[in-house]
């Protein structure tokens, strides 16, 4: 049954639900919310044209035993009727500790509705105890699966999939399972590993990225950094003691985590920065200690290979590790500089007990199927952005892959040149059946937009 939502909420003699939640005496939504079996309405706000509400959602720990433990999934709901599209964003990683109001691209494109899921084993969505080999792929496409299915007892109306980065990875994995869920997919800046030690393309990336003159200066820092261990580790020591930081339950020493950041700062500068940045890049042989020191930390912050920011990212890097794959270079500019050759891997970022080997078969299944047999998937990457090095290839089954020129980890397709931004609006516009006369986006809405991206610099 559709909604039908009163004009006048705000005049409404508002009760208490038996879960604690205002609401008002006649509220349809809330009624037909806390009738979904295993959902739980943990708080609502109420904005201009939009009502925001935090949930939890009773997943199985084991979807192939669903008797043997559950956890409680976090989502939110950004409702404005239920007769406008639903928009499933899928982060890849966890929710906001406190979640606001805000919007996706293609939510904001379809002035829609829009379900936020939090990613499996990112705390708090995360079984207690917890059998670590349930986090794969095929159980997160589950969780979704049943969440689109108990959603769509509220909103009979065309389903959008999107996502960035590993958001964007989780969207295609559920379109993989379960590909009548969903009229379509926008999956953003999505990496594609499919063979792991077959990563070439990464070297090639940074091979052309940008100009010779700024790759020459990038690597020379990276270099100049490594000569400069001696001095510089103990400034990140100094730092780990007033800040609190440790090192020992995942990368293990301070000098593993100065090299693992200095290693990662020319992908951190392409992935967040842009050309113009190039001017900010110190010079190797003239920068002091101070200069070299802050501008790694500005890019790829000092704080993120301990064990305090890590323990964040121990779920991506599990499935980077067991399933997903994770990016190898050669440094080949780096040659004689580096103490620990076998580093940079998604398993030295993980504590041991949660070190697994790498299994090729599930990247590879998912690589032909998105090529052979996906139906309406639309692929948005930014030329300079490292991680699009590995792209997925769309089939020619109502698919397409679009570049944003000159864009990093951030594209959208608002960055697309005129022409494709257009096709590929109209083509998103088409599958959620949303008219071509409701033209511009509305991206002016009061709603913050939300670029499904972590932050690396949280701690």
């Amino acid at each position: 049954m559709r909604l039908r939502i009163v004009a006048a909420l705000a005049s409404l003699l508002v009760v208490l639900s038996p879960a604690g939640v205002a609401r008002a005496a006649d509220d349809p939504l809330l009624d037909q919310l806390t009738a979904i079996p295993g959902l739980t309405v943990v708080s609502q706000t109420q904005g201009t044209g939009y009502r925001f509400f935090v949930l939890t959602y009773r997943q199985p720990a084991d979807h192939r035993h669903p008797k043997q433990g559950s956890y409680e999934q976090r989502l939110t709901l950004l409702h404005r009727s239920a007769d406008s599209p639903v928009v499933l964003s899928t982060s890849g990683y966890g929710l906001a500790a406190s979640p606001r109001p805000s919007q996706t691209e293609p939510t904001a494109l379809l002035n829609a509705n829009q379900v936020s899921v939090e990613h499996r084993f990112f705390t708090p969505s995360r079984p207690a105890p917890a059998d670590w080999s349930d986090l794969n792929i095929w159980q997160e496409a589950s969780d979704e699966h049943r969440i689109v299915t108990a959603f769509k007892t509220l909103y009979d109306t065309k389903w959008i999939q999107t996502g960035g980065s590993k958001g964007g990875m989780t969207s295609v994995y559920h379109r993989r399972f379960y590909p009548n869920d969903v009229d379509g997919v926008v999956a953003y800046v999505a990496p594609n590993d499919v063979i792991n030690p077959a990563d070439t393309a990464y070297d090639k990336f940074f091979d052309k990225v940008g100009t010779a003159s700024c790759r020459t200066a990038l690597d020379d820092v990276q270099a100049e950094a490594l000569r400069r261990r001696d001095r510089l580790v103990p400034r990140l020591q100094a730092d780990a003691a007033e800040n609190g930081w440790t090192f020992a339950r995942t990368i293990g020493t301070a000098d593993r985590s100065f090299e693992m950041t200095v290693l990662d700062s020319v992908w951190a500068f392409w992935q967040y920065s842009s050309e113009a940045d190039c001017a900010t890049v110190p010079a190797a042989a003239t920068a002091t200690d101070d200069q070299l020191y802050d501008w790694i930390d500005a890019v790829a912050g000092w704080s993120f290979y301990t064990d305090q920011a890590l323990e964040y990212y121990w779920p991506y890097y599990y499935q980077a590790a067991s399933q997903l794959g994770w990016p190898s270079l050669r440094f080949e500019h780096l040659r004689g500089l580096r103490n620990y050759p076998g580093l940079y891997t998604a398993n030295s970022s993980l504590p041991p007990e949660l070190r697994r080997p790498h299994n090729p078969l599930p990247m590879i299944d998912v690589d032909l199927w998105v090529r052979t047999a996906a139906q309406r998937m639309l692929f948005i990457y930014g030329e300079n952005d490292p991680w699009g090095a590995e792209r997925f290839t769309p089939s020619r089954r109502d698919s397409a892959l679009y570049v944003a020129p000159g864009a990093n980890h951030g594209a959208n397709i608002a960055r697309l040149k005129p022409e494709d931004a257009a096709a590929a609006t109209a083509m998103l516009r088409r599958w959620a059946g949303v008219p071509a006369a409701a033209t511009t986006a509305q991206l002016s809405a009061p709603l913050p937009l939300d670029d499904m991206l972590p932050d690396r610099h949280r701690y």
